[in-house]
């Protein structure tokens, strides 16, 4: 898409750093630059005045990245590529059959109904849960990372959906103040919400988050 848009050799590209490294080496390979914004810690997606203040004369084009089944602000981002004349991609995530949403959505009310000790994800309008991340509060990683370890040990599956903003990356490395997207690194964690969980297995997982939850305190 970058280069049948004519993206091409010294051409700045803003990306996320939270998510995926392919968006970045999609830039490169194009001959671009990606340049690194902050996300909206409600959606993780691109925060649209981040991608504002990024913007310099060589910018070509912004990718919006849609995460975890929220979608990004698209009418925002469309307006930031109206202003300064610039192409805005997007790129969404595979779509699940209608009836494996609703089971997920009803799965993913239960958990925030239930839930004590994490903070659970903003529904938003269209959330279609691909995967439910929530917040585990404390001093940052190490506190998400035993969180999660105690978990799995009491039979639940959850993982950290980011390990490594992109920008932390050798290859990418900028000296860039992404402060969202660093503290999202830190205490995000995937929690099963898969249509096929049955309650038994839901309530395994709230007993098992709950118990842990209220030892941590939250970060101020």
């Amino acid at each position: 898409m970058l280069r049948a848009a004519g993206v091409g050799l010294g051409d700045e590209v803003v990306v996320p750093a939270f998510g995926n490294v392919e968006v970045a080496e999609a830039v490169t390979l194009a001959g671009g630059l990606p340049v690194f914004a902050d996300i909206d810690p409600m959606t993780y997606c691109l925060d649209a005045s981040a991608v504002e203040a990024a913007v310099t004369p060589r910018t070509a084009a912004i990718v919006v990245v849609h995460r975890f089944g929220r979608s990004a602000d698209v009418g925002r981002l469309l307006g930031v590529g109206q202003r300064h004349g610039l192409l805005v991609l997007q790129q969404g995530e595979s779509e699940a059959p209608y009836d494996e949403v609703a089971q997920r959505r009803e799965r993913a009310a239960y958990l925030d109904a239930k839930l004590r000790g994490v903070r659970t994800p903003d529904g938003g309008d269209g959330h279609t849960y691909q995967q439910y991340v929530v917040r585990v509060p404390g001093n940052g990683r190490p506190d998400r990372d035993a969180f999660a370890r105690a978990v799995r040990g009491r039979g639940v599956e959850c993982r950290v959906p980011v390990k490594t903003p992109v920008h932390r990356l050798p290859e990418f490395r900028r000296c860039v103040a992404l402060p969202e997207t660093e503290r999202a690194a830190d205490e995000t964690l995937a929690l099963p919400v898969d249509a096929s969980l049955t309650k038994r297995e839901m309530q395994r997982i709230v007993s098992a988050c709950n118990a842990l939850g209220g030892l941590l305190q939250p970060a101020f």
